[in-house]
């Protein structure tokens, strides 16, 4: 369940870092002992994500093997960003899944998750085999080289591709992220993935243009699910499915 917090709860900042892409910062909301905290990643000054709620990133993963097709055995998944870690755990709790590959460029994110507080939501998905966690831009990742072994944790082609980058499309924090969401980047996402392959793309806010922007790229069935949050407009999952 969500984890309920106001807007007076103290913020007290755990970790700061300058990097390549700007300042990334790690705060606890609430109380150090008692309630539960909820932890925030702030980057260049602007909140990314916390741990109030995981439903969005539930939902893109579950999206996209639902959008498989059916009877795919051990279907591997590539999740771009790391975050709070809300979807690599949830990935790790499917049996169904067989690899999974996080991509995640911030140092300071990956060491919250080993061996900071963040550790709470991801511990058991990090030691799980079928895991392997990548410090890389992801379109340097995707662009890579790989072994023709589709066993390797570095196979050439994934089942699934769940991009949670940012604020979404049309929205980013990080000017080098909107290269993702160019023809370039979906067409990076589109060879890595086999046929049939699903890209599944968490939004901050709904994208006519980013779904236009799929089918040029070649994607069918494209549709977009919403998720309901308190304030504001609903978060979404923009579903692609290459051709098989």
């Amino acid at each position: 369940m969500p984890v309920p917090y106001v807007p007076n709860d103290p913020v007290t900042t755990l970790d700061r870092r300058d990097g390549p892409y700007g300042e990334v910062a790690l705060r606890r909301r609430g109380p150090a002992e008692g309630a539960r905290p909820v932890y925030e990643i702030i980057a260049n000054g602007c909140f990314l994500m916390d741990t109030s709620d995981g439903r969005s990133e539930r939902l893109l993963v579950d999206a996209a093997l639902r959008a498989l097709p059916a009877g795919r055995a051990e279907p591997a998944v590539l999740i771009g960003g790391l975050g709070v870690g809300f979807s690599l755990a949830h990935a790790a709790a499917e049996p169904r899944w067989g690899r999974i590959t996080v991509v995640e460029r911030e140092r300071a994110v990956i060491d919250w998750h080993r061996a900071g507080p963040l550790s709470a939501v991801s511990g058991a998905a990090l030691a799980d085999p079928r895991v392997r966690i990548v410090e890389a831009d992801l379109l340097a990742h995707l662009d890579a080289p790989a072994p023709a072994s589709a066993t390797s944790p570095d196979a050439p082609a994934y089942d699934a591709i769940c991009l949670d980058i940012d604020n979404g499309p049309d929205w980013t924090v990080t000017e080098d992220n909107k290269g993702l969401y160019s023809p370039t980047g979906l067409a990076a996402c589109r060879a890595r993935l086999r046929p049939g392959g699903v890209l599944a793309v968490w939004s901050a806010q709904p994208s006519e243009r980013f779904e236009e922007a799929l089918r040029n790229a070649g994607f069918a069935g494209v549709t977009t699910e919403e998720i309901i949050v308190a304030r504001g407009v609903p978060d979404v999952v923009h579903l692609a499915v290459l051709a098989a």
